[in-house]
């Protein structure tokens, strides 16, 4: 082999790489597998590290260290069902359940204010016999159909005007906003903030729209932070975290420590020492920190890329769509789901501050786990209505799950 051949080799070896990544993101069904195969390892690493991180505080407060184990166990068996379901639902299903799912939460956040129970300066669960509900779960859902479809409904040859966001769209999310707000719950309201302004990203807002609520939202966090002394602390300790190690900053100090203790490749499965009631809430707003120190940096790093993978197939979808309902649904769905994926990161590796929310799919918590798995369920649906994607369902045949139901001749026709 010439030096020229030897110089040329590995830059056919790329192209031909590239060219072959191309025709596979290209294929109809691609942002349909990305979604239902992303979906599948988060929540199947989750419910590894909620075993995990979760053992030794269960097995000192039950004396049954799979006890937390179990309950998200629960809720996942309750989530995929709920998920397969939502797959199959039609288009119009989705425009009409959002106005339900916004009645539902404003009640239930209205409950919150004067029943529920308070943790950790946060007011946000409502406790029936022993399962505890977090109201403003289901909310994040019903302001992305809700506001889908109202704007959606005012689209004219797939336009829609900002202009219509100011009514009913923005009272709306105001009123669910302030009743979070109320409930102390600042982690949530940035994520329904995250969620308008998708919304307002998508309908082509001017910028001066995204300042003016940019501004609000800056100032009522500025306000909540200021009424609340455990929040000027958690900022405090968020500026200054080693100074603060062993009182405002604490948790993320210990989540730190957590981290790096990990090095390339982690302490291996089970083998964290920072769940020894070091970490707090290691198995909910902390699990990341027990990911990496147990699975290392390649373990963070395949988490962020199954996020970021599932952001890309969400923006896909609405992407290659001409109705402007699943282009805003979709659009708002990846914006909560991806950007609380990133604030919880994020305040684990201490670039942001700690704002108490789960790490979708992974944290424990079956209040968050099934409105996130019925949006995810949405994505499968809307991503079934891509170009193209109809004819490659139909020459693929039935699925796995249809072709038991078949051999047990409940499906259809039975398998001779």
């Amino acid at each position: 082999m010439t030096a020229q051949q030897a110089e040329e080799a590995p830059a056919g070896w790329s192209r031909t790489h590239l060219a072959g990544i191309r025709e596979l993101l290209s294929r109809p069904l691609t942002s349909y597998y990305l979604v239902l195969g992303c979906s599948a390892l988060l929540l199947a690493l989750g419910l590894m590290m909620v075993l995990s991180a979760s053992s030794i505080e269960a097995l000192q407060k039950t004396g049954n260290p799979f006890y937390w184990f179990i309950k998200q166990s629960m809720s996942v068996a309750i989530g995929i069902p709920l998920m397969w379901i939502c797959s199959r639902m039609p288009q119009r299903f989705f425009r009409l359940a959002g106005y339900p799912l916004m009645g539902i939460s404003i009640i239930g956040l209205l409950m919150v204010i004067f029943i529920g129970e308070e943790l950790l300066g946060a007011q946000r669960w409502i406790a029936i016999g022993p399962f505890s509900i977090q109201p403003s779960e289901p909310a994040k859902l019903g302001l992305a159909l809700w506001g889908a479809d109202l704007l959606a409904r005012k689209a004219r040859a797939g336009r829609i005007e900002w202009r219509h966001l100011l009514i009913p769209l923005m009272p709306g999310t105001a009123i669910i906003a302030i009743l979070v707000m109320l409930g102390r719950d600042l982690g949530t309201t940035i994520v329904l903030m995250l969620i308008f302004l998708a919304l307002l990203w998508v309908v082509g807002a001017p910028v001066r729209l995204f300042g003016g609520v940019l501004a609000l939202l800056v100032l009522a966090t500025v306000i909540m932070i200021m009424v609340e002394p455990y929040r000027m602390e958690r900022l405090t300790g968020f500026l200054d975290v080693w100074e603060h190690a062993q009182g405002a900053g604490f948790q993320a100090a210990q989540g730190q420590i957590a981290m790096g203790s990990g090095g390339w490749f982690g302490l291996g499965l089970g083998s964290s020492r920072q769940k020894w009631d070091w970490v707090p809430h290691a198995e909910s707003d902390f699990i990341f920190s027990i990911l990496g120190e147990e699975l290392g940096l390649m373990g963070t790093l395949v988490v962020v890329a199954l996020f970021g993978l599932l952001g890309y197939a969400g923006l896909r979808i609405a992407s290659r769509t001409t109705d402007p309902f699943i282009r805003l649904a979709a659009a708002a769905s990846v914006a909560w789901i991806a950007g609380q994926a990133i604030v919880n990161i994020g305040a684990v590796i201490g670039v942001f501050p700690i704002t108490g929310i789960p790490l979708p799919l992974v944290s424990y918590g079956g209040s968050a786990l099934l409105p996130t798995l019925a949006a995810l369920g949405m994505l499968l649906s809307f991503a079934k209505r891509e170009p193209g994607a109809a004819e490659a369902l139909a020459v693929r045949g039935p699925g796995p799950f249809a072709r038991a139901l078949s051999w047990l001749g409940l499906g259809g026709r039975p398998r001779r």
